[in-house]
């Protein structure tokens, strides 16, 4: 069993990299609002391999935690002011980036430190995307959705899907990160975390879906 779990987090990346090599070759393909939203899996998967040849190299990658927390908002972001436009203020989005970016920086430097895990900003950045998925759910079942969406709805619903469900799932994770990496036993922590590691996986697949399944020329 320990075997298991800890195969599942070791190549945790493997979906990550498959959609964002997936993801380059229908790029141009893509209508606006996805190709944004494909700057966000491109940001991912960079991260990842990153991540996880420092990893491999046994050096401390918490500063990339750090980094694409706050950068991965941002993308998120755009891509959802995109899609809901003229359903929530476009200032309520932007002072939502901004807030969170300033808060990420001043987390990093004097709360919790860059070589650490981000507890707390990530938990604040799962509360901000559930809260903004929700919004996004009432809106694809609006009429105002409907009509501007009917072609890249079911596309919208599987990524949004993706994104409610990675972060509801992971948010008690998020906010005792620091917990389960100081106290708890190794059996646990590894539990945790290949919990974690399938909620991604999870997230990816609903990705993977949303885009496969997008109106094609």
């Amino acid at each position: 069993m320990a075997d298991l779990t800890e195969s599942f987090i070791k190549f945790s990346f493997v979906p990550v990299i498959l959609i964002g090599v997936y993801t380059v070759t229908i790029y141009l393909q893509l209508p606006l609002i996805l190709k944004v939203f494909a700057q966000y899996i491109f940001l991912s998967a960079t991260i990842q391999a990153i991540s996880t040849l420092l990893w491999y190299l046994r050096i401390n990658n918490m500063p990339l935690l750090h980094l694409y927390t706050a950068l991965g908002f941002i993308f998120l972001m755009r891509f959802y002011a995109l899609l809901l436009k003229g359903y929530i203020d476009s200032r309520i989005i932007f002072w939502s980036i901004a807030l969170f970016v300033l808060f990420s920086i001043v987390n990093a430097i004097w709360i919790e430190d860059i070589f650490t895990f981000n507890s707390t900003s990530l938990t604040l950045q799962s509360i901000l995307l559930i809260i903004i998925s929700l919004f996004t759910f009432n809106f694809l079942l609006d009429t105002i959705g409907k009509e501007r969406f009917t072609n890249l709805s079911k596309s919208f619903n599987w990524i949004n899907s993706g994104i409610f469900f990675y972060n509801s799932t992971s948010l008690l994770i998020f906010y005792f990160g620091d917990m389960f990496s100081s106290q708890f036993d190794v059996t646990l922590n590894r539990l945790t975390w290949t919990l974690h590691a399938f909620f991604s996986l999870v997230m990816y697949t609903c990705f993977t879906i949303g885009l496969w399944i997008r109106p094609h020329k």
